[in-house]
């Protein structure tokens, strides 16, 4: 009897052994060095108490539940009342309109709209990439409604109606009639089932009422995400071509459109969101942009959302870095901290390079919107943005699992955030055009742009002399030149086209340690075809502190 009280309390002294503590109210915006220096070189240091703001509360026990209660509780679906009449609404736990409120509140659908002053979309950037931080599935209306205002502005009367509501700070969720309400979300609807990516193949039509501009639309769409948004930018088959339109959910006398929700995809990850397949019986719908130019007016709404896809990346590489370096510092294996162990410190500081070379190329880009008057800028970013997506939500999904593995059994469980991340890593390589897409897009824009290309080259250049860096541009341009079979080599063009952007960039902007180790492996070939295999005379420990997050 008397052992038992020993052996219980020796018990739960095991069990307490060895754990890290959790990562819990750390502010997320001071513990990244990379983002901080990137938010000034960008003209956005107005933006940093805000910024800060959403780093303190994104790194609160409270925030951290939201973001695993909203995954716990999917969204359901409720296509009819108890009358049987149709009503097509998607119900949302608490934790989601909690996210919603602060991402809303704080200006993420909307700030450089309401505040066009320079740094504006780079500043919104950052606040992006640190509240998605929490959950990334809440962010997929909030950077539609970002990106669909630029193409809603092509229909002057459109903007002048919409746009008010678009950019309010207040998020006022259910369907009602847009002048009751406070603020409102925006979708789009694109693909269907027998096209997906190849919009052009679309078959749902508009018909005219006869009244300018409104039509009836008919058809279905295959991939419809946040259904539950205020309205619509749908592509259609007009007599004239394919068109884009306004679709609103609930029409100027109150009563609900004809957009039915069929279901809702049960989706590998982005649980937290709500993604469908609808319907549209005569869907009443206003033209905008012109007649026959449907894939021109939105050009610029998938634009936006592609940066947001680079953005989204760069958090959860962010996010899964600030994991591993954080268990990594407290749990012990043979003898030593995991921290203190040679080939585990390669590893993390491998993971931190590519985490940080993604974040300063993400927040270049985000400059370009600012920019966007500056013929030059605009040019680079016609090349830059594609390339960027392609490899940086890629590289997203290598450095998740490798985050993951660095946690052991722990990063396996639901408990740990690692498998949400995991989950969530492979959806912007495939949402606003695939990696085949966007690879297919940068050879277009090479051959019908070709000031694009200069631009770009002239953007990698501009690093001081770096041999490794040197050598890669000029076999970059080598292969930017051979023309032969050039389609069936996109993905390694554009690979390269990426880590040579990005390894220019490190030199100007980044870290000398993380510059030299990402130059020397990426770039001077000094690496393997794993993480963890820099080359020994890395400066690794200050590599993987200038990334570790601390408890403040």
């Amino acid at each position: 009897m008397g052992g038992c009280p020993l052996k219980q309390q020796s018990r739960a002294q095991m069990m307490d052994t060895n754990q890290p503590p959790p990562l819990v109210d750390y502010n997320l915006f001071k513990a990244d060095a990379p983002l901080r220096e990137a938010l000034e070189r960008e003209g956005a240091a107005w933006a940093q108490d805000q910024v800060d703001d959403l780093g303190r509360l994104a790194g609160t026990q409270e925030a951290i539940d939201w973001g695993f209660q909203a995954n716990a509780h999917p969204p359901q679906l409720r296509t009819h009342d108890r009358f049987g009449n149709r009503i097509d609404e998607v119900e949302f736990h608490p934790a989601w309109h909690r996210l919603m409120e602060v991402a809303v509140g704080h200006g993420l659908h909307a700030m450089p709209w309401r505040e066009p002053r320079p740094g504006a979309h780079a500043a919104r950037a950052a606040a992006f990439y640190i509240w998605s931080q929490v959950e990334g599935g809440h962010g997929c209306p909030v950077s539609m409604t970002y990106a669909a205002v630029p193409a809603l502005r092509q229909q002057k009367d459109l903007a002048e109606k919409w746009e008010p509501l678009m950019t309010t700070l207040e998020y006022d969720p259910g369907l009602r009639p847009a002048p009751t309400k406070r603020g409102a979300l925006f979708g789009m609807a694109m693909t269907e089932r027998q096209g997906g990516s190849d919009i052009r193949t679309n078959t749902t039509r508009a018909v005219p009422t006869g009244t300018d501009g409104e039509f009836l639309l008919n058809g279905q769409k295959w991939f419809c995400s946040a259904p539950m948004c205020d309205a619509f930018l749908v592509l259609a088959q007009a007599p004239g071509g394919l068109t884009c339109f306004l679709l609103p959910r609930v029409l100027p006398d109150g009563t609900r459109n004809q957009f039915h929700i069929q279901r809702l995809k049960d989706k590998l990850g982005n649980r937290s969101n709500a993604s469908s397949e609808i319907e549209l019986d005569d869907a009443w719908a206003v033209m905008v942009g012109e007649e026959g130019r449907g894939v021109r007016t939105i050009i610029e709404m998938v634009n936006h959302t592609r940066l947001d896809c680079v953005i989204g990346s760069a958090s959860l590489m962010r996010q899964a870095v600030a994991q591993a370096t954080h268990h990594t510092a407290y749990r012990r294996a043979f003898g030593k901290l995991l921290s203190e162990q040679p080939l585990m410190v390669n590893v993390l500081a491998d993971l931190a390079v590519e985490s940080e070379a993604t974040t300063v190329l993400m927040m270049r880009l985000a400059g370009t919107f600012d920019r966007a008057s500056d013929p030059v800028e605009s040019a680079f970013r016609r090349l830059a943005l594609a390339v960027a997506k392609f490899w940086t939500c890629k590289r997203a999904i290598a450095v998740v699992a490798e985050a993951l593995e660095c946690h052991g059994g722990n990063g396996y469980v639901e408990e740990s955030i690692l498998p949400r991340l995991y989950r969530e890593a492979p959806l912007n390589s495939i949402w606003e055009g695939s990696g085949n897409v966007n690879a297919l897009d940068v050879l277009r824009a090479m051959s019908r742009e070709p000031e694009s290309v200069a631009a770009f080259l002239a953007e990698v250049e501009q690093a001081s002399p770096d041999a490794r860096l040197d050598r890669a541009v000029a076999d970059l341009k080598r292969e930017l030149s051979n023309t032969a079979e050039i389609e069936s080599r996109a993905r390694r063009v554009v690979e390269r086209m990426a880590v040579v952007l990005q390894g220019s960039l490190l030199l100007r902007y980044g870290d000398p340690a993380v510059a030299d180790a990402f130059c020397a492996s990426r770039l001077g070939g000094d690496w393997g075809h794993s993480f963890g295999t820099l080359p020994s005379a890395t400066e690794f420990v200050s590599i993987v502190e200038r990334h570790r997050p601390r408890n403040l």
